[in-house]
């Protein structure tokens, strides 16, 4: 039976990627072209391949056939061709999805030089705090704390061990006094983080004797970003906690003062992550390699 290639490579792209969505961003076509591809394929085929709903693609039991058969010989061409190609430049469009509290890890310098190394490879770059599947919203590598980057991802750790810190304002202090112990939080008003309206407050993590325990705060003030907690913090509203690099210019000022530092201590920090395959892509490897280079040089001290 003969196929058209080229519906074989929408057919992979959706299969990879976990919607007809990302995968027409993923082949620079429309959701309608993707569609009609795979309509064309199945009805060639004679069976169902891919379950379509609104927001994401399963594939069939024949489906997950197909496309373990045809993933590796795919590569495999890929991979020829960049070997005949030799030192061609990598180009395409790179999707990175970023953490808030890591998005300064990549602005700046790290990504500056990476777009003037690499003129053709095109950079998105979505901040997001959702808790989400890089590969079924079609993006190539995402940055975000290494306690939540899923055990099948690849990881490459990126800016080196960080510290978490909590601080109010001085006059802040003047008027409701100082806690003593982490757990004397949840009498005082603090301003708190959670990564979408649906999710629950963070919950803030302390050591005392080797040992991590976490404080179910209370906050009056909750938000998804880290700018708004650091300016209520400055204005005096509360109690906040996030990343040592985001506050400790304002504490060096005089403008905020750090608190239970006896309890905080550094952790493992961002890494850069992406799915285990056989073969990378070229624009990704290229940002790979690029990152790991430039890791010593990567630095968490531009403020918010």
């Amino acid at each position: 039976m003969r196929v058209d290639p080229n519906l074989l490579i929408v057919f992979l792209a959706v299969a990879e990627r976990g919607s007809l969505s990302a995968a027409a961003s993923h082949l620079d076509v429309t959701r309608s072209a993707v569609s009609q591809s795979l309509r064309r394929l199945e009805d060639r085929l004679g069976t169902a391949l891919v379950v379509r709903t609104t927001r994401s693609a399963r594939l069939t039991e024949t489906g997950v056939r197909l496309r373990d058969r045809l993933s590796g010989p795919f590569f495999e061409i890929n991979e020829s061709l960049d070997t005949i190609l030799g030192d061609a430049t990598p180009t395409g469009f790179l999707r990175l999805a970023v953490a808030s509290i890591a998005e300064r890890i990549l602005s700046g310098p790290l990504i500056a030089s990476f777009a003037e190394a690499y003129p053709g490879i095109m950079i998105d770059v979505t901040v997001t705090d959702a808790v989400i599947d890089i590969v079924e919203h079609g993006f190539d590598a995402g940055v975000r704390l290494g306690e939540v980057v899923e055990q099948d991802m690849i990881a490459v750790p990126v800016g080196g061990e960080i510290r978490e810190m909590a601080v109010a304002a001085p006059g802040f202090l003047a008027r409701y006094g100082c806690p003593e112990h982490p757990r004397d939080l949840t009498r005082f008003p603090c301003i708190g983080w959670r990564p979408s309206p649906d999710a629950a407050p963070y919950r803030w993590e302390f050591y005392e004797k080797g040992q991590l325990f976490s404080v179910q705060v209370d906050p009056q003030i909750t938000t998804n970003d880290p700018r708004f907690m650091l300016r209520s913090a400055l204005a005096g509203a509360g109690i906040t906690f996030t990343t040592e690099e985001t506050f400790q210019p304002y504490v060096d000022r005089g403008e905020l003062v750090s608190i239970l530092g006896d309890y905080l201590k550094p952790f493992p920090g961002f890494f850069l992550y992406f799915p285990a395959r056989r073969h990378m892509a070229p624009k990704l490897r290229a940002f790979v390699d690029h990152v790991r280079v430039h890791a010593d040089d990567i630095s968490m001290s531009n403020v918010v």
